[in-house]
């Protein structure tokens, strides 16, 4: 069975969305257990962080302080 380009286009984007919205629960969640709650500056690296691959996110996730992650990622633009 062959399914069409535009079916198939589709499902492509549907999983990438699908792993984007996994990708950022994980990021939350980790950042939650780190330093508590969401505040608005944790909020805003969550988009810098999911620009990255996982392989360099993940480590950054685990050792960076507070002050180090919105120093790096707070002041860059979208």
């Amino acid at each position: 069975m062959r399914l069409s380009p535009l079916y198939t286009q589709k499902l492509a984007e549907a999983t990438e969305q699908g792993v984007q919205q996994g990708q950022r629960v994980v990021i939350e969640n980790l950042l939650k257990a780190r330093f508590g709650e969401l505040d608005k500056q944790l909020s805003a690296i969550i988009e810098p962080l999911l620009s990255l691959p996982p392989e360099q996110f993940t480590p950054l996730l685990i050792q960076l302080s507070r002050e180090e992650f919105l120093a790096r990622f707070a002041e860059q633009p979208s």
